[in-house]
């Protein structure tokens, strides 16, 4: 069994790799348990235990379950497993939630009852900023104080520019993402129509071009005329940003990522645009 110092040290490791795992820790327990409080598990987003342990087949089956959706939609989850007599004194059926536990039946013969809280790491959303205006510029830099891993997408030639980038990559090109995405096309006039055609190729959860309303229609009557899907099209966001009545750079850049962060808060707690 991993002990906790190597699954601390796993999970560290696994953190500075940006790879997704949930953790679950058992909290409570009462009666016979084969975990006891304080009994850790890492698993992986497709169910692997990759260190720990959080019980046998009683437990196993409902905290994977919990792992697998806190992953996806990257929230945590409380499960309390428990026999089927103490749920009914509960009024509680198995598989419902309430007030935020969702309740298990324990069918092992122990009878027990454990209350396993799992947490999703997640790696940090990617802002992919393609171009090397000053608006990009002051993205590049604002952007990791939000908690964005940031990759700067321009020619090498201004690679110099992005001191603060986590990832460079020469074009418009950007290497594969290991968590979410967020794209915003800085490119002011310099490349506008291969740095949007590239960013609406990408599969992101937001994709903003800062310019003129009336520059984005005509570029993307280009594109559709180039056979960029339609959807693709509307999804797309111009002008970048809230309208906070910004001019300066780095004014356009904070518009743009108080935007990006209510689509990100938006997504996570399900809330309707």
């Amino acid at each position: 069994m991993t002990s906790p110092i190597d699954m601390f040290a796993l999970m560290d490791g696994m953190k500075q790799k940006e790879q997704p795992f949930a953790l679950a820790t058992v909290v409570r327990t009462v009666s016979v348990t084969a975990a006891k409080a304080g009994a850790k598990a890492l698993i992986l987003p497709d169910g692997t235990v990759l260190a720990g342990w959080i019980g046998g087949g009683c437990a196993r089956g409902a905290t994977l379950k919990a792992a697998r959706e806190a992953l996806a939609d990257g929230q945590p989850r409380l499960v309390s497993i428990q026999p089927e007599d103490l749920l009914e004194d509960l009024g509680v059926h198995a598989g419902e939630t309430r007030e935020g536990v969702r309740y298990v039946s324990n069918m092992c013969p122990s009878k027990g009852t454990m209350d396993i809280f799992v947490e999703p790491v997640l790696p940090r959303p990617e802002l992919v900023v393609m171009g090397a205006s000053p608006v990009a510029v002051a993205l590049v830099s604002l952007a990791p104080q939000f908690g964005f891993s940031v990759t700067a997408a321009a020619p090498a030639a201004d690679h110099a520019k992005f001191a603060g980038a986590d990832r460079m990559a020469d074009g418009f090109a950007p290497p594969p993402a290991s968590g979410p995405r967020f794209v915003v096309v800085s490119t002011q006039g310099a490349g506008d129509l291969a740095a949007l055609t590239a960013a609406l190729g990408l599969e992101a959860r937001h994709v903003a071009f800062v310019g003129s309303r009336r520059k984005a229609q005509t570029l993307s009557e280009k594109l559709r005329a180039a056979g960029v899907p339609p959807a693709r099209l509307d999804a797309l966001k111009a002008p970048a940003g809230l309208d906070l009545g910004a001019i300066t750079p780095e004014e356009i850049a904070l518009s743009i990522l108080a935007e990006l962060v209510l689509v990100r808060r938006r997504d996570q707690r399900g809330a309707v645009s």
